[in-house]
């Protein structure tokens, strides 16, 4: 019996608890609204981001890559009572956007919104984080994993989306520089002396890493 992947993904959705209804809000607009809205975490993804983020109970939480902040808003609903969680995008389009759907929510205001350079920012988050999720330009994954490897603190958690690339770090790379870019990070951590790590099959991938 031949299984299919998508088939798999399909099911477990299904069998997953259903996103809140601003979450569902932020997915159904993204998707009508916005070009690459394949970059949302959307359902199955949010809510493994959410059991994480729940389980660990961050006092502080680093987010590279917000877009629209569907994933922010799964992870800030892991965050203590006083926690923080500090997001950085480079689309300032979307900066009054987020800004919006953050308000309607209960850890909207433990939300600190940095728009720019990932790592001009980076220098200036003087704080360490107990629980980092990265997803954003792919070539500079490795870059972003080493800055937040020092500012991680001992037993943190980091997860990095996207590792397996659409299935295409299972073949040869070539010419395809982003391919050749998440198979050298892959390898890197599988590698790291420094760090435990999973890499959970779900939807594009989505490796867990933790600081020993």
């Amino acid at each position: 019996m031949t299984v299919h992947y998508d088939d798999i993904q399909a099911y477990a959705a299904a069998y997953t608890s259903p996103e809140s209804d601003l979450l569902a809000t932020i997915n159904q607009e993204t998707h009508t609204t916005l070009p690459g809205a394949q970059m949302l975490s959307g359902h199955l993804q949010g809510q493994v981001l959410m059991a994480f983020a729940k389980m660990i109970r961050p006092a502080s939480i680093l987010e590279i890559g917000t877009y629209t902040g569907y994933a922010t808003l799964c992870l800030a609903e892991g965050l203590t009572e006083e926690g923080v969680l500090h997001t950085i995008d480079s689309d300032v389009r979307l900066r009054e956007r987020i800004l919006q759907y953050f308000s309607q929510h209960k850890r909207g205001k433990q939300i600190a919104v940095h728009t720019g350079k990932v790592l001009d920012i980076l220098p200036q988050l003087s704080r360490t984080f107990d629980l980092v999720f990265i997803d954003a330009d792919k070539k500079n994954y490795l870059t972003y994993y080493e800055s937040v490897l020092a500012k991680l603190n001992p037993n943190g958690w980091i997860i990095i989306d996207n590792v397996l690339w659409k299935g295409k770090v299972l073949h040869e790379a070539g010419d395809d520089k982003l391919t050749k870019a998440m198979m050298d990070f892959n390898n890197h951590i599988k590698n790291d002396s420094r760090v435990v790590h999973v890499l959970f099959p779900v939807r594009d991938g989505l490796m867990v890493v933790r600081k020993k």
